[in-house]
């Protein structure tokens, strides 16, 4: 099976500050990647250079085997983002926010409508088509973002912290939901919460100060730090890094 993703030693300066220092993976079909680290690991740095959002110091990242520096529009074609934050239009309805997005993509007429009753259905968000943004709760708001990331059905899709604010059942209802969708996609996570790695995602890579400190399966992981849990990885590998 062909790589969905291919990065090969990405590096992020800002100044002084190196983001992201030689960061090499490879994803494929079917990958759900918990991609945990520290605050200011370079999680969404990374996630922000793959869509294209921001460019990189040094290294390469190609999608679908686009280069996306040769093609970002079929690499942001490609992949639905739920950034940080969620930045959303506040005196936008939903389905208005919604149908534009659609637009963005290219969709019209009846395809667009679909599309658009399609994302507020995977997101559960059909009751709040008609309300505007800014009186929606963080919860709320959260799921309009998750809604217009898997417009057109992308083969890929980037969610940094895409459970935060939700309550439990809405919490239950988007990793059910996570892990259904990455049958057939590829779906990095950025979280800091260690269950939700462990019983949604596939996959598990550490990064702290902008390098890879373990990369596999959870069994995999917890063999190679020789530890009983996911916390204890993350403990030994962010402060061993941190100690040096």
């Amino acid at each position: 099976m062909s790589a969905t993703i291919e990065i090969k030693n990405l590096i992020k300066d800002f100044g002084t500050i190196k983001a992201l220092d030689g960061i090499s993976f490879n994803t494929r079909k079917g990958d759900i990647i918990a991609l945990l680290g520290p605050n200011g690991a370079g999680k969404s740095t990374l996630m922000n250079i793959i869509t294209g959002y921001l460019s990189a110091t040094a290294g390469s990242v190609v999608v679908l085997g686009k280069d996306i520096k040769q093609d970002p529009i079929f690499v942001r074609e490609n992949i639905g983002f739920l950034s940080e934050g969620a930045p959303l239009y506040p005196d936008l309805t939903v389905r208005t926010f919604l149908t534009y997005m659609a637009e963005l993509r290219g969709f019209k007429g009846i395809e667009k409508k679909r599309e658009v009753d399609n994302a507020a259905d995977v997101a559960n968000v059909k009751n709040i088509l008609n309300q505007k943004i800014e009186t929606l709760s963080k919860g709320y708001s959260r799921r309009v973002g998750f809604a217009q990331s898997v417009i057109g059905n992308p083969p890929i899709l980037l969610l940094d912290e895409p459970t935060d604010g939700l309550d439990p059942n809405q919490k239950e209802h988007m990793r059910n939901l996570i892990s259904k969708m990455g049958k057939d996609k590829t779906i990095i996570i950025s979280t800091h919460l260690l269950e939700e790695a462990e019983t949604i995602c596939n996959r598990i890579i550490l990064i702290n100060e902008g390098q890879i400190m373990t990369d596999g399966t959870l069994e995999e992981v917890l063999k190679k730090t020789k530890s009983k849990t996911l916390a204890d990885t993350f403990k030994k590998l962010t402060n061993s890094k941190e100690k040096k």
